[in-house]
């Protein structure tokens, strides 16, 4: 799951779109893995001013002072936010999320009703508006039924809504969800309806385990990839990462 987020945005960078707003947790270790990996690297921006950010070590938030020692430069939070991101000159936000429902919109709000939740989730942080001006956003997260949902409990971060045109009606800048990584496959919206379908399957992995864990009756694309194996190179590079202190 992380080395195919890693490779996205490593191909994004290739092709000069790798300007990145980075999510914490699963979207920082994909994002640092793909720097490391790859030539162009992906520029990695943070909600909390830093831009260029190359950690020596995973970040343990967005506070972290690894990140802003490590940047070509630290600004404001509102110059991140208004420059930056509002003003179109991201071109990938990285995020993950509590709950994900088929029209790639993120819950990471509420697990239950607003007003009497189950659970209480960590919020929104900067990720509503990562979704809603980035250029295109990747979205990393673990699937189940208990994630991936019909509908979002609360829905935290746009991703396309209720369905095609949707964001246009609320006038956003960015172009949503363009791929879904979970650590059973590949999901991108249908460009008919802006639902996900499932397009890869990681190597060992049916189409079937992948509709079993999924809250919705999951469509597969026509023609149904496997994700490429995970290289020695790029399985040691990411150990390496995570065992950094």
């Amino acid at each position: 799951m992380i080395v195919n987020a890693a490779r996205a945005l490593g191909n994004a960078a290739d092709a000069g779109e790798g300007v990145c707003f980075v999510g914490i947790g699963l979207p920082s270790t994909a994002a640092n893995l793909a720097r490391l990996l790859y030539d162009p690297q992906p520029i990695l921006i943070y909600e909390s001013g830093c831009i260029g950010s190359k950690p020596t070590r995973l970040p343990l938030s967005i506070g972290d002072g690894e990140l802003a020692d490590t940047s070509d430069e630290v600004v404001g939070v509102p110059e991140i936010f208004a420059y930056w991101l509002q003003a179109g000159r991201i071109d990938i936000g990285f995020l993950s999320g509590a709950q994900l429902d088929k029209f790639g919109n993120i819950n990471s709000t509420v697990i239950g009703s607003y007003d009497s939740p189950k659970t209480r989730l960590p919020g929104a942080g900067g990720a509503p508006e990562i979704a809603s001006a980035a250029g295109q956003v990747i979205v990393i997260m673990r699937q189940s039924r208990r994630s991936f949902v019909e509908k979002v409990d609360f829905r935290t971060s746009v991703g396309f809504g209720d369905g095609k045109g949707h964001r246009e009606r609320l006038g956003l800048r960015g172009g949503g969800p363009r791929i879904v990584i979970t650590d059973l496959g590949v999901m991108e919206p249908d460009p008919e309806t802006c639902e996900l379908i499932l397009t890869q399957v990681h190597p060992g992995v049916t189409p079937e385990i992948c509709k079993e864990n999924t809250g919705w009756q999951l469509r597969l694309a026509p023609t149904l990839l496997e994700t490429e194996p995970v290289t020695a190179n790029e399985i040691n590079v990411l150990r390496a990462l995570q065992a950094a202190k």
